[in-house]
């Protein structure tokens, strides 16, 4: 498999799960604003709407968008209890979080990312709207529990990690969510998850596992 990749960008998840479930992958970077990976070669080609992650999972056989390859990849491995098993309601429950992730708590980082400075107006409404979906967050792990779906880890964890782990990039504190900032640190502490950090260049290769 190949993983099509940016450093610290979502397609971060997918390349933890594959490390927590010990497949082998190869991974190519793309550089999303001119449109090629690392060997020039014209990413549209291979994942025609032009963002990560995308996942070759044989050759010409593309699977894009994080739920679907998140999920794909977890069922490659059951046993390895990455995703509940399909047709029951956790499996739902996983893929609440995989569509909150990817559509809400995403979205709520755009502003940051658009390539231009905002305003103080722009950015207190950005700030805003971003801690009503880190709220929603906070709701959920308030219980206590380690992780989205209880107590194991799951690919809804993996994505979940790498989209508030921006809030790094962007000077946002977690501080106002204790649970949340928990979550972020337990998840870090993963060997899987310290390995691909390092490897994307997200943190010292001494820190790894």
């Amino acid at each position: 498999m190949q993983l099509y990749f940016k450093p610290g960008a979502c397609s971060l998840a997918a390349r933890i799960t594959l490390i927590e479930l010990g497949l082998p992958f190869a991974a190519v970077p793309v550089d999303t604003a001119k449109g090629t990976t690392a060997t020039g070669a014209d990413y549209k080609q291979i994942n025609p709407k032009g963002h990560v992650p995308a996942l070759e999972i044989s050759p010409g056989v593309v699977i894009t968008e994080n739920p679907a390859i998140l999920q794909y990849l977890a069922d490659l491995a059951p046993e390895r209890a990455l995703a509940p098993p399909a047709g029951g309601l956790q499996r739902v429950r996983l893929q609440e979080w995989l569509a909150f992730t990817s559509s809400e708590l995403h979205k709520a980082f755009a502003p940051w990312f658009s390539g231009r400075a905002m305003s103080a107006d722009e950015k207190a409404q950005a700030q805003a709207h971003l801690g009503r979906r880190l709220d929603d967050v906070e709701r959920q792990l308030a219980d206590g529990r380690r992780y989205l779906l209880g107590e194991g880890f799951t690919v809804a964890d993996a994505y979940l990690f790498v989209v508030l782990n921006w809030t790094r990039f962007i000077g946002v504190s977690l501080a106002g969510w204790p649970y949340t900032a928990r979550f972020v640190d337990q998840v870090q502490a993963r060997p899987a998850v310290r390995s691909a950090l390092v490897e994307e260049g997200l943190l010292p290769a001494g820190e790894a596992a």
